[in-house]
């Protein structure tokens, strides 16, 4: 499984954070990659479910996320399946700091198809992209939250 991990400071509460983080509709304002949302409930709790679609590369992703565990403000689990049983888990985990701000840690767990083969296919077509993303994301995230 290959994974990235990024982390940020943001300059606002671990309740303002969570807000924004757990609003499906507010993805296109930080995350870089997203392109589409399905339906989303108007509550997310555990078992929640929600369609995306990503874009990689120029290739468009679907994965369907599932809300795994959820400990508000503080932690995040969301499990997802895309195209061919590709499969990933992004982990948010929000800490309060000392001056009233939020650490803010993101981790996406990835499994590509096709086992051993897939997963050099992945490195050679994704190469560093995916942590370089996650990190543009939560840099716009940091500039979400500033002019919010």
């Amino acid at each position: 499984m290959a994974s990235v991990h990024t982390a940020i400071d943001l300059a606002a509460p671990p309740e303002r954070v969570w807000e924004i983080l757990m609003d499906p509709r507010r993805l296109a304002d930080w995350v870089t990659i997203h392109r589409s949302l399905g339906p989303v409930p108007e509550r997310l709790r555990r078992g929640s479910e929600f369609e995306q679609t990503l874009s990689l590369r120029g290739a468009h992703l679907h994965v369907a996320w599932t809300v795994a565990d959820l400990d508000p403000p503080r932690r995040a689990v969301w499990e997802g399946r895309g195209p061919a049983h590709s499969r990933a888990i992004c982990i948010y985990e929000l800490a309060p700091r000392e001056d009233g701000g939020t650490h803010f840690d993101y981790t996406n767990e990835f499994k590509t198809p096709g086992g051993p083969l897939g997963a050099v296919a992945g490195r050679v077509l994704v190469g560093g992209l995916s942590q370089r993303e996650a990190q543009r994301s939560l840099q716009r995230l940091q500039q979400l939250i500033a002019a919010d």
